[in-house]
């Protein structure tokens, strides 16, 4: 029959294999088709390009992290504020990059000496909008005027060892431990500096750093005595000991008043507490002996820096009569 026919001849056409058709055949083709580029050996998993290139970008992070973490340390160039703050840093020999003055600002004797500082160092003189300024700090208290200090460069605490034995008298070099005010830490800066110290020695952590208004109390001193770092401040005292220093402890609590210690005569590491929390547990284990001030009243005890003061007075007056 006619429809029988063509129905026949629609199943032989649907059975000849002209080209690839829905199947097997289809399949093994796609299967078989490029997959693109070959991806460079540091993109493919498991390679060892590839896992060098994720440890050096796991590297390049925790630099940015430590980076980011100094500058919110306050390691990164700092802004000193106000017509007065700004002159006095100048003044103690603070160092600077830039100073920044506003040009809607009306200039008095203070912002006068500050430019004429800058112009005499060559120290770059900005002008700019107080818009600029206002951006540039957080409360807007700039008073038309900015000076930009760079993060100060520390010494490596064995090279502090190491100036101290090159120097002709016997080394002498100041701790300070849980001191936080940076005033503090300028203070016993110039203390270390009029009594003939070596130097300063800071830890890295939970500690004062030497930003401006450690420069500007210090009144220069930070310039001529350096201030070092301790990662580790305990180990680092074991390593000075292990050096032929006497570490002395200051507490009010010393069993040895300052006027009875005499051993002046070998190179010292004088360890400052704070006058609240006073030495920490471990510093204070380290120490050889915990040496106090005698008071007369009812003064419990000295500020940090004062004492410091005393202390590294009456080594220096003992050291001149050796």
């Amino acid at each position: 029959m006619p429809g029988n026919s063509s129905r026949r001849g629609a199943v032989r056409k649907a059975g000849t294999k002209k080209g690839a058709v829905k199947g097997t055949g289809g399949k093994r083709r796609q299967g078989l088709e490029g997959r693109g580029a070959t991806p460079p050996a540091e993109a493919r998993v498991g390679h060892p390009a590839a896992r060098r290139a994720a440890a050096q970008a796991k590297a390049r992070q925790g630099r940015a992290g430590a980076h980011a973490a100094r500058r919110k340390a306050g390691e990164g160039p700092e802004l000193v504020l106000g017509r007065n703050p700004v002159v006095e840093c100048l003044r103690a020999g603070v160092p600077a990059t830039a100073l920044y003055v506003a040009v809607e600002s009306d200039p008095d004797e203070r912002v006068t000496e500050a430019v004429q500082y800058v112009a005499n160092k060559g120290i770059p003189l900005l002008e700019v909008p107080k818009t600029d300024l206002d951006r540039m700090t957080t409360n807007g208290m700039h008073q038309g005027i900015a000076l930009q200090v760079p993060p100060y460069e520390y010494m490596h605490a064995d090279d502090l060892m190491r100036a101290a034995h090159e120097s002709a008298d016997p080394g002498l070099v100041v701790v300070l431990d849980n001191i936080t005010d940076p005033r503090n830490l300028g203070a016993v800066i110039r203390s270390t500096a009029a009594f003939g110290g070596n130097g300063v020695l800071i830890p890295e952590r939970r500690s004062a750093s030497v930003t401006a208004v450690a420069w500007r109390t210090s009144a220069g001193a930070a310039a001529r005595i350096p201030v070092a770092r301790a990662t580790n401040l305990t180990r680092t005292l074991k390593h000075f000991q292990e050096n032929g220093y006497f570490v002395v402890g200051l507490d009010t609590e010393g069993a040895v008043p300052l006027d009875e210690f005499t051993s002046v005569d070998v190179p010292l590491v004088i360890v400052v507490g704070s006058e609240g929390k006073g030495l920490s547990r471990l510093v204070r284990e380290t120490c050889d002996v915990i040496v106090s001030v005698p008071m007369a009243g009812v003064v419990e005890s000295l500020n940090a820096s004062v004492a410091a003061g005393v202390v590294l007075a009456d080594i220096a007056r003992q050291r001149r009569r050796l």
